[in-house]
């Protein structure tokens, strides 16, 4: 009867914020190595699933990096990368869309058979548009994103759909273009004006010494995020991360949060609870 007592608590804990949180929306990231692991995955679609049938709007924007240069290294194709960025040719690009195409259908089915309401969107059917982008050496086929069809995915959540979207986009001659997938799911928070944008990694969110697990940051600022990267607190992979929390804070997102998906149900714990598990951002 204990256990029973106490499962009642969690739902009443979890109360307040569902009624806070009903109908607005949530941009979560998710990918790199953790979208190779099936038990993890199905922790966090039936997060997801969760999400959506408590009211609250959400957009899964998925990378697929890895699964993207085992496809090119089968192929004899080397990954290049300049400043974090794959620089994506023609021959890269047919595979970069492949690979992403097969990962986005795959997530949706995985979600529908956990009896969820999903639809799967490219990026580079009118949904994401872009410009080629300009770095300090030519990066081929690779985008920044200009604009978001807010009215397309707006539909589908207005639907009740779990909108599951990859990271191209499309220029004014048609052209796809592959995107930095951080990039493209901070442009969706902001331009979807959402209420929470959350990033999902293999790390428990930013650590006060990275060598200690028990070093969590459970609150920053945007301020407090400047001070950390000068001290290289926050260094390496970290920093796309936190950058793309900010960039959306900046562009009136109200929370963001980069949390652990290897633990079993992190974003209904980090959400639906007082203490949560990850870090999270805000602007001060």
């Amino acid at each position: 009867m204990e256990n029973i007592i106490k499962k009642a608590g969690v739902l009443i804990e979890a109360l307040p914020y569902i009624q806070a949180f009903r109908r607005k929306v949530f941009v979560i990231k998710f990918g790199g190595s953790i979208l190779e692991n099936a038990a993890i995955r199905k922790y966090i679609f039936e997060d997801l699933v969760f999400l959506s049938y408590v009211g609250i709007k959400t957009i899964l924007v998925h990378g697929g990096g890895p699964h993207i240069s085992g496809r090119l290294k089968d192929a004899g194709i080397p990954s290049v990368f300049h400043e974090g960025i794959r620089v994506t040719d023609k021959n890269t690009l047919k595979i970069v869309a492949e690979e992403l195409n097969k990962l986005n259908e795959q997530i949706v089915a995985e979600i529908k058979a956990l009896k969820g309401d999903v639809t799967g969107l490219k990026g580079y059917e009118n949904i994401v548009y872009v410009r080629k982008k300009v770095a300090s050496q030519d990066l081929g086929f690779v985008g920044q994103v200009t604009a978001v069809n807010q009215k397309a995915i707006e539909n589908h959540l207005k639907a009740g759909k779990i909108t599951v979207i990859s990271p191209m986009g499309i220029c004014k001659v048609k052209q796809p273009y592959n995107i930095n997938a951080d990039e493209v799911a901070s442009a969706i928070a902001t331009s979807m004006k959402a209420e929470k944008f959350l990033v999902l990694t293999n790390v428990r969110g930013v650590l006060r010494d990275p060598a200690k697990d028990d070093s969590l940051i459970s609150t920053l600022t945007v301020d407090e995020i400047e001070q950390l990267k000068k001290s290289k607190v926050i260094s390496s992979g970290m920093i796309p991360k936190v950058n793309s929390c900010v960039e959306t804070l900046n562009g009136g997102v109200h929370k963001a949060h980069i949390i652990d998906a290897r633990l079993q149900h992190a974003i209904l714990l980090e959400i639906f609870t007082d203490l949560g598990v990850g870090t999270q951002i805000i602007k001060k």
